[in-house]
């Protein structure tokens, strides 16, 4: 599978804002007038872990390998007023990314250099269903490459910004 985009989810009030100045860090986005999607069990986890060798996970901004994700499903009731903002694959190039093997608050979560990104398997990472039946080990496992991310310092500025996609 080939890695066209990277993807956001954020609620549709925000997309001015994000027009604007980015996607920002949450330690960024804490500073200004905003909607969360986040769940809060998760950024308890987020707030306390730093990438190795760099900045705490809140001071990056963070997307997503593939939007269709368990953070995504959990969300699933507030469809119609989410909104999945296309990313270019050009962030990478950005100074101090980080890409991950899962989500990065994960306690078993890799932090790797984007020239590692080869080492993911993409096909496992934007497969469109995480689902094990049978097996439920496999299935947490998946679940948790669905929510790969790519993390970048403390803002993704609107330039990279490619599209979006909606419920209707």
């Amino acid at each position: 599978m080939k890695l066209v985009e990277f993807q956001n989810i954020t609620l549709i009030d925000n997309v001015p804002a994000i027009l604007k100045q980015g996607i920002l860090s949450c330690a960024e986005a804490a500073k200004i007038p905003h909607l969360s999607v986040a769940l809060e069990a998760v950024q308890e986890k987020r707030d306390v872990k730093r990438v190795p060798g760099g900045l705490g996970l809140h001071e990056y901004a963070n997307v997503y390998f593939h939007a269709r994700n368990p953070m995504m499903s959990r969300r699933r009731e507030e469809a119609h007023r989410l909104c999945v903002l296309r990313i270019s694959t050009d962030i990478l190039n950005i100074t101090g990314a980080v890409i991950t093997d899962q989500n990065a608050a994960s306690k078993y979560v890799r932090f790797l250099a984007p020239n590692f990104l080869q080492y993911l398997n993409l096909d496992y990472v934007l497969a469109r269903n995480w689902k094990h039946p049978g097996d439920q080990i496999e299935e947490w496992r998946h679940g948790s490459s669905k929510c790969a991310e790519v993390l970048i310092p403390q803002r993704i500025p609107p330039k990279f910004l490619i599209g979006a996609y909606v419920v209707n």
